[in-house]
């Protein structure tokens, strides 16, 4: 009997001690699940290999945090290695393109250590070479295409394309075109989107990938949402240097809803008064150099990568018609920034190089006060250093060579 009321205590102590543990740990922070991870989307550096999807361990708490945890090949030779979805969607389908040959893969990346290919495709709707993908409320992606299929398109490939929606399985579900005759000889490429359910709309902007055109992009458009109207094409506004409205890409909503645009030329663009007849463009903010890449705004801080300062430039959008700079961080000295993108649940923010690919991945952390930005040094390859390298390794899928990366997506 002594023993038994002995081993009862024992266990009753022990539930004690639980609990107590449960109520400690209900007033830590949570740490992120194990299972958090970060998709990159590359290809082989010297071409003659295919693209390929990278999976690294993006968990803090992880002894594996920054290693690679496996690849997924494709049968993609590549060529020009580009765009993915800017964050994970709920559905764990990820589309991300070969801009050049004009394919789209959408990867199912529910279960992130095992990634399947669930489809490809190439031109939906009469349209061809897809540049960038956002999410509509109900789930689908709207993407736009940068050219049309017309008798032009063999001499110049064309200066107009459209908007398509696709679901997962990579069907077309509606599309339209941006050709719009009171811009009878306008570049009308759609480039980048943003979508604004709130108010019925959609802003994209126009700008080409090919090289002979790169500079010809000075406008952007208003959609309905609803029907996919076409309801207005509008020229950016133009600054001193009658230059930074050149090549607008990337738009962003900001947080007074007001639509922010980056420019190739580093410019920054806000549009306003977009549920209206007369939008209006202005441009706000010019950073240094040109070749201004893939922006991200969290809370009121706008993160603009500028491959002329080697790294990235952070603006307070608190007065969303003046921005100001609050801080900068160079990242070596012939460092040139490209993809940029947030990660809500470490809040950590990734940049990558496409340009300079030995070069490395990093991520940063921003201090969502001040808007400082400073390299996570605990995500480290399994070389020792900080960030991811894409150098000649050998990789999971069986081939060994240098990669270059593009997009970057973090797990949900």
């Amino acid at each position: 009997m002594t023993t038994r009321i002995a081993l009862w205590a024992v266990v009753l102590m022990g539930l004690a001690l639980g609990r107590l543990e449960d109520f400690a740990r209900a007033g830590e922070p949570q740490l992120p699940a194990p299972d958090h991870y970060l998709v990159v989307w590359a290809g082989d550096r010297a071409g003659i290999g295919n693209d390929f999807l990278i999976v690294i361990d993006a968990d803090p708490a992880s002894a594996n945090y920054g290693h690679l945890v496996t690849t997924l090949p494709t049968d993609q030779q590549t060529v020009r290695v580009h765009h993915t979805e800017y964050t994970m969607p709920a559905s764990g389908m990820l589309f991300a393109n070969d801009h050049d040959v004009g394919r789209t893969f959408i990867f199912d990346v529910r279960n992130p250590v095992q990634p399947k290919i669930a489809a490809s495709f190439t031109d939906l709707a009469g349209y061809m070479h897809p540049h960038s993908y956002l999410r509509l409320p109900n789930g689908h992606v709207l993407a736009t295409f940068q050219h049309a299929h017309h008798p032009a398109m063999a001499a110049d490939l064309g200066r107009t394309g459209g908007l398509v929606e696709i679901n997962d399985a990579g069907e077309a579900v509606r599309a339209a075109s941006s050709a719009d005759p009171v811009f009878p000889r306008a570049l009308l490429m759609p480039y980048g989107l943003v979508v604004l359910p709130e108010v019925d709309r959609i802003v994209s902007t126009n700008s080409s990938m090919h090289e002979p055109d790169i500079f010809s992009g000075v406008t952007y458009q208003v959609w309905r949402l609803s029907d996919l109207k076409l309801l207005r094409t509008a020229k950016l506004d133009v600054g001193e240097n009658l230059y930074a409205h050149v090549s607008p890409q990337e738009p962003r909503l900001g947080p007074d809803g007001s639509v922010f645009i980056q420019t190739l030329a580093c410019g920054l663009e806000r549009i306003t008064a977009v549920d209206t007849a007369q939008p209006k463009s202005k441009l706000v903010y010019t950073f240094p150099g040109n070749w201004c890449g893939v922006p991200t705004i969290v809370g009121h801080y706008f993160v603009q990568s500028v491959p002329a300062v080697h790294g990235l430039v952070v603006l307070d959008l608190a007065d969303p018609a003046r921005p100001v700079e609050v801080s900068r961080l160079a990242l070596s000295d012939k460092y040139f920034p490209h993809w940029t993108g947030w990660d809500p649940v470490t809040r950590r923010l990734v940049v990558d190089s496409s340009k300079t690919p030995e070069e490395r991945m990093y991520l940063l952390r921003l201090d969502e006060r001040t808007g400082a930005l400073a390299v996570d040094q605990s995500f480290r390859d399994s070389d020792g250093q900080a960030g991811f390298s894409f150098n000649e390794r050998d990789w999971p899928h069986h081939w060994r060579g240098a990669a270059t990366p593009h997009g970057a997506v973090f797990t949900r």
